[in-house]
C-alpha cells in the first residue's frame, strides 16, 4: 500500500539552522510536501536598505510605506530561497509569507490548523530579519500547534546525522493517553521505522507490546531534566533518528511532569524531537462568582 506524503510546515528563516532543518526533515519524510512558511514583522528590511530607503523619500508615511513594501519583498525572497532548498532536497514545496506583529509561535500555530498540516518543521535556533526568530519560537510553538512539532537540533554530529536516514524512533512511555498518542502518532509518520517504547525507571502499564525500560541512576531519579537525558542517552545507544513525546500525561500531576518532560528533551537531546500534542480538551474552568 502508498503511504500518502507527509504534509509539513516548514519555518524557514534562512539561517543555517533552518537550512540544516531541511537536511534533516528531507532524511526522515523523503517525498513530504513543503509549506515554505516566512513570517516576518514590519520593519523587516535591513538597516542599509532602510538608510537609502530613508534618503529617498521626503516624508514618514512614505518612507514607512517603502519600508513594508521592500520588507516583504526581501521576506518573499527568503521563502523563495528555502522553496529552492527543500525541492532540491526532493520535496515538493511553495512558499508561504506572511506578516505577523510578534507571537510566531502561535502564528505558526494557526498556520497549522488552516493547512490541516500532518506537523511543523523548525529549527531550534535562527535569525529572522534582524532579530532571533527560532528557538524561543520552536518552545512557544509545542504549546499552540495542534499538530505534531519536529524541531531539529543544530548542529548534529556526523553519527546522529547518519542516523536520521534509517534509524529507530525512540517515544517516550508512561502509559498515559498522551504516550499512547505519541506512539500512534509515530507509527503513522514513520510507518517504516523501527519504534522503539522506551520507559524510564520502570515499567509502565499497558505498552500492548515490546517496552525497553531505561534506568536513571541518580539522585535526581524523577525529574523532568533526568527523564530527559535517559531517554538521550539511550537515543544515542539506540542511533535513534528522533526521539517522540508527548506534551501531558494522565493526571494533572503527569500532564504537568510530562510536559516538563517534553520541554527538556528539546534542550537535551541531540537528535530531532518530535513533541505531540493532546487530543483532549483543556480542563473546564468554574465560571466566576458573582455577587
Amino acid at each position: 500500500m502508498t503511504t500518502a506524503p507527509v504534509r509539513l510546515i516548514l519555518g524557514y528563516d534562512g539561517s543555517p539552522q533552518s537550512t540544516a532543518a531541511i537536511d534533516a526533515g528531507a532524511a526522515l519524510f523523503p517525498g513530504a510536501h513543503a509549506w515554505v512558511a516566512h513570517l516576518w514583522t514590519p520593519p523587516f528590511a535591513s538597516e542599509p536598505l532602510r538608510r537609502r530607503l530613508w534618503t529617498g523619500t521626503r516624508h514618514l508615511d512614505e518612507f514607512v510605506a517603502a519600508v513594508e513594501r521592500e520588507g516583504e519583498r526581501e521576506a518573499e525572497r527568503l521563502a523563495a530561497g528555502g522553496v529552492t532548498l527543500a525541492r532540491a532536497a526532493g520535496w515538493t514545496a511553495e512558499p508561504l509569507v506572511r506578516r505577523t506583529y510578534g507571537g510566531e509561535g502561535l502564528q505558526f500555530g494557526q498556520l497549522a490548523a488552516e493547512l490541516d498540516a500532518d506537523l511543523l518543521l523548525l529549527g531550534s535556533r535562527g535569525l529572522g530579519g534582524t532579530r532571533a526568530l527560532l528557538g524561543s519560537v520552536s518552545d512557544l510553538v509545542v504549546h499552540h500547534t495542534p499538530c505534531p512539532a519536529l524541531i531539529v537540533a543544530h548542529p548534529l554530529l556526523a553519527a546522529e546525522s547518519a542516523a536520521l536516514a534509517a534509524g529507530p524512533v525512540l517515544v517516550g512511555w508512561d502509559g498515559s493517553p498522551g504516550a499512547a498518542r505519541a506512539a500512534d502518532t509515530a507509527s503513522r509518520l514513520f510507518p517504516e521505522r523501527e519504534i522503539v517504547l522506551t520507559a524510564v525507571d520502570q515499567p509502565a502499564p499497558d505498552a500492548g507490546r515490546e517496552l525497553d525500560v531505561v534506568h536513571v541512576g541518580s539522585r535526581r531519579e524523577g525529574s523532568a531534566s533526568a527523564v530527559a537525558e535517559a531517554l538521550s542517552g539511550y537515543a544515542r545507544t539506540r542511533a535513534a533518528a528522533a526521539i517522540v513525546v508527548g506534551s501531558r500525561g494522565r493526571s494533572v500531576v503527569r500532564e504537568i511532569l510530562l510536559g516538563s518532560v517534553a520541554m527538556a528533551t528539546l534542550h537535551h537531546a541531540h537528535r530531532p524531537v518530535l513533541v505531540v500534542p493532546s487530543d483532549e480538551p483543556p480542563p473546564a474552568q468554574d465560571p466566576p462568582s458573582g455577587r
